[in-house]
């Protein structure tokens, strides 16, 4: 159920962001990528345990880092840390123990960053072959 939710999630905010035209804007997925590097400190404190704090840190200064990097160079940055993160969800609970972490979280977590990366993808291909600059670079 946590990957369905996952991808459902994804998809319909992915969507929703192109109808209404949030994704004109170059920042809206280095957003959404720094929102989800947020997501294991939130957690961290939560669970009110300095040790997955200071576990948690780096990774998330690392996503955020490269939606920084993917916003100001290349948006296929953002693909890359959008599925990286997803791959980071897997392997999350084998690295590091935060007890604030719902259980359904990494599955979950996994799907929506996939599936956001696809859709991310998708669209930069789309807009790559019909000339709009509007995710890119270029704006």
């Amino acid at each position: 159920m946590s990957y369905f939710l996952g991808m459902a999630l994804a998809f319909v905010v992915s969507v929703a962001a192109a109808v209404i035209g949030f994704d004109k804007d170059r920042a809206f997925y280095p957003t959404v990528l720094i929102v989800i590097a947020s997501y294991y400190v939130l957690f961290a404190a939560m669970g009110a345990t300095s040790t997955a704090l200071l576990s948690e840190v780096p990774a998330a200064v690392l996503f955020m880092g490269l939606a920084v990097f993917g916003f100001k160079r290349n948006p296929w940055l953002l693909v890359l840390g959008l599925a990286a993160h997803g791959v980071f969800d897997r392997v999350h609970p084998a690295l590091v123990t935060n007890p604030g972490v719902p259980v359904w979280w990494p599955d979950f977590c996994l799907a929506y960053d996939l599936t956001a990366a696809a859709y991310l993808a998708c669209r930069l291909r789309s807009t790559r072959r019909a000339g709009v600059a509007s995710l890119g670079r270029g704006q």
